[in-house]
């Protein structure tokens, strides 16, 4: 096997749910040696490359849904709502939504990781320890207190 193939495969078997160890017996088998730590580094460069297409995708489906918001925001703004109302949304459509992803490969310490995109734009990543404490690292900024109210929401439905 080449290291592309070798990539491929590892690539099929983290979306399911395999975990590196197997991984690595399973190419064992196939008369592949490969250390923890070099299939350890693939699997962080396959999902590197997920989600920088996941974001690609993303951008581009933003692209296409902004100047239909255009028009929805000038609807709400031609007919007579409450005030408090008409706030919320501007203050929903300032700030964005929060977006999370969890990563197939926990970090080490983690039960569960992965990155966060909050709605004020900023972005970081996320641990879940084996205690239930969460935690961030690499903030680009500081979050609000409705992003986080937001993540957590958004993390409960992302953890099931």
């Amino acid at each position: 096997m080449d290291t592309n193939a070798i990539k491929k495969f590892i690539a099929e078997k983290v979306p399911q749910g395999y975990s590196l160890s197997k991984i690595q017996d399973m190419l064992k088998e196939q008369n592949v040696n490969i250390t923890f730590m070099e299939l350890r580094l693939l699997a962080s460069e396959i999902e590197s490359d997920v989600w920088k297409a996941t974001e690609a995708k993303t951008e581009a489906e933003q692209k296409k849904e902004e100047p239909a918001a255009a028009e929805v925001e000038d609807d709400a703004s031609g007919s007579d709502g409450d005030s408090a109302e008409g706030a919320a949304d501007a203050d929903q459509a300032i700030t964005g939504k929060t977006t999370v992803e969890v990563s197939p490969i926990a970090r080490p310490g983690a039960v569960a990781s992965g990155s966060v995109k909050f709605g004020s734009g900023v972005t970081a990543e996320w641990m879940l320890d084996q205690y239930g404490r969460l935690g961030l690292d690499k903030p680009t900024g500081k979050p609000t207190e409705q992003d986080i109210k937001e993540f957590q929401i958004e993390l409960q439905k992302a953890l099931g």
